[in-house]
């Protein structure tokens, strides 16, 4: 449903402490280095500081060397040149290459690739592993056919409810003032499941309408809420993980192809190696993150089990609400089958 985001300058100031002592930071590539013959422009809403950015700029690095300087990669991290709409846009002007985009901006590309992100589908990390080494091929392959080439793909995590007053039920789910990230059909249809009426919003605004009480109640995994300070403004979190959010980076095939062949395995060899050990530092970091936001005096508000169960119905009756709209059944189908499949090993 998100990724890491910042929601304003002054938030991503105040949250660099936080973030420094989870991730580390890594500072970009020197400005007087000589410029690769090829330059791949990369647009995405995560803040430098984070993970998602310490490895991106160890890509660039590792990209340069492989190719003896040929390729490279110029980062805007943070926000800078828009949301993902925007990012998307400029994309397609030629006035970026590629950005790093979350399930929902990969969903404005194919559609599709949202069914991985469907409500109470993943319950562990072996599951998702396992569905992307059988289907992740098939779900580039769609991607590539509306025009882009995934360079690697980057777990954003699993999703919580983070809440300015309790909530342990649907009941209780009902009086709260969601916030709907605008545009994104599959958040829309599961809170609406649950008897919300959300409250669409850019990302950019949320702090703000915490802040006025517009909304009182976000979606996000545990780093991407320390990263927009969103932490800051609410009491408690379901300890019910929602989803699991996924994103990539992707450039556009044009760019891409622009590349010599040879330079392209490269650029290709390296990010394989980088993106899985960024998944599992995001993995590793999310959880370190969770454990920040409680000792900040944010409260765990545990599930019962029949209330489990409740919400575990409601989020996949979701799933066929979507076939025809996101994704066809015969895809939805595949991946319930290689989620099970991975259960019966005993992951």
């Amino acid at each position: 449903m998100m990724r890491i985001v910042v929601s304003s300058r002054t938030a991503w100031r105040r949250a660099v402490p936080v973030l420094a002592a989870l991730c580390g930071v890594l500072p970009p590539h020197s400005a007087g280095a000589q410029q690769p013959k090829h330059v791949l422009k990369i647009a995405t809403v995560a803040p430098e500081g984070s993970t998602w950015m310490q490895v991106m700029r160890e890509i660039d690095a590792d990209v340069r060397r492989a190719t003896n300087n040929e390729v490279g990669f110029k980062i805007y991290a943070g926000g800078v040149q828009g949301d993902e709409l925007v990012v998307l846009r400029k994309v397609r002007s030629g006035h970026l290459q590629g950005g790093g985009l979350t399930g929902q901006g990969l969903g404005q590309i194919a559609p599709a690739v949202r069914v991985m992100e469907v409500p109470f589908l993943f319950s562990n990390y072996e599951q998702i592993d396992h569905v992307r080494d059988k289907l992740g091929a098939r779900l580039e392959s769609i991607l590539h056919d509306s025009g882009y080439t995934v360079l690697g793909w980057a777990d954003v995590g699993f999703v919580y409810l983070f809440l300015q007053q309790p909530i342990a039920t649907q009941a209780d789910l009902k009086s709260a003032k969601m916030w709907l990230w605008e545009g994104d059909p599959l958040a829309e249809s599961f809170f609406r499941a649950t008897g919300i009426v959300p409250v669409p919003l850019a990302i950019t605004d949320v702090l703000t309408s915490l802040q006025t009480r517009l909304v009182d109640a976000v979606y996000a995994s545990p780093l991407a809420c320390v990263a927009t300070q969103w932490f800051t403004r609410v009491s408690s979190y379901t300890d019910l993980p929602v989803t699991f959010a996924t994103g990539a980076v992707v450039v556009s095939n044009t760019a891409f192809e622009a590349i010599p062949a040879a330079e392209r395995d490269k650029v290709l060899a390296v990010c394989h190696q980088k993106f899985r050990e960024l998944q599992l530092k995001a993995r590793k970091q999310d959880g370190d993150a969770l454990v920040e936001i409680e000792k900040s005096g944010v409260k765990k508000i545990s599930v019962t089990a029949a209330e489990l169960q409740r919400f575990t119905a409601i989020g996949h009756s979701v799933w066929p609400q979507q076939v025809g709209k996101l994704y066809p059944q015969e895809l939805l189908d595949a991946v319930t089958a290689a989620v099970a499949e991975s259960t019966g090993n005993g992951h």
